[in-house]
């Protein structure tokens, strides 16, 4: 009787073994496909934070160009003469202060 008692006790173990184990593979599973939907979903950001750059790095391209226009040396001196009524010194009305 004591063998059929053991057969008993080790077939117990073995049956919670099998449940521990099948409960580990199944967390683990679901550990696998939530890393997974995560990983899509961060890549998806990233793959828009590239587009909002890209689209950035073009509008301050832009803004520069601009800028440059605005500031030619024909731009200012025209401005110059038209709004503020300046006009080009002549050379023999310069003085030059030395310290």
């Amino acid at each position: 009787m004591s063998a059929a008692a053991s057969n008993t006790s080790g077939g117990r173990g073995q049956f919670w073994l099998v449940v521990t184990l099948l409960l580990t593979v199944v967390a683990s599973a679901i550990g696998v496909i939530y890393v997974k939907h995560q990983t899509r979903k961060l890549f998806l950001e990233l793959q828009g934070l590239h587009q909002e750059r890209d689209a950035m790095d073009i509008q301050w391209g832009q803004l520069q160009l601009e800028q440059s226009t605005w500031a030619t040396h024909g731009r200012v001196e025209e401005l110059a003469r038209t709004k503020l009524e300046m006009v080009v010194t002549e050379p023999g009305r310069i003085v030059v202060v030395q310290p």
